[in-house]
């Protein structure tokens, strides 16, 4: 956050506090729960997939840190990380109907890909997930205050 050289300390804390309330506050309104979860899969599968694929759970976790998603088709569970949360709707969806894809075909062969090609956003969704693993690898220096 860039803050204008002229402000006070108290100034400064102030609109901190201010900016990072709206932060939070737009945060959880782009979080979704586990019910919510489910029926965007419910919305998707119908939308993309012709309703076809049904998972019998769907729910974000804490335990997956290398994967953005992953499904247990036999048990029709899918699991999607909670690293996701807040990120845009768009790559959410992308991630959910991945998994949801693999209800109908289980490997990442043709048949697979013919399936996400339907999401008119892959690519974009795609893209933006390589660029937070990118990030990520990215050495991490401290903020600077800009003056």
């Amino acid at each position: 956050m860039l803050i204008p050289a002229r402000m006070s300390e108290a100034e400064e804390r102030r609109w901190v506090a201010v900016m990072l309330d709206k932060l939070a506050a737009q945060e959880s309104r782009r979080m979704l729960g586990d019910a919510e979860l489910a029926e965007r899969a419910r919305r998707l599968s119908e939308q993309y997939l012709d309703g076809r694929a049904r998972p019998g759970s769907v729910r974000w976790v804490t335990n997956q840190n290398t994967r953005w998603g992953s499904c247990t088709p036999t048990e029709g569970s899918i699991r999607l990380s909670h690293r996701l949360q807040g990120m845009p709707e768009y790559v959410v969806d992308y991630v959910l109907l991945h998994e949801l894809a693999h209800l109908l075909v289980p490997g990442h062969g043709p048949g697979f890909w013919r399936l996400l090609e339907a999401y008119p956003r892959t690519e974009r969704a795609r893209g933006y997930l390589e660029g937070v693993v990118s990030a990520d690898r990215l050495p991490h220096l401290p903020a600077a205050r800009s003056e």
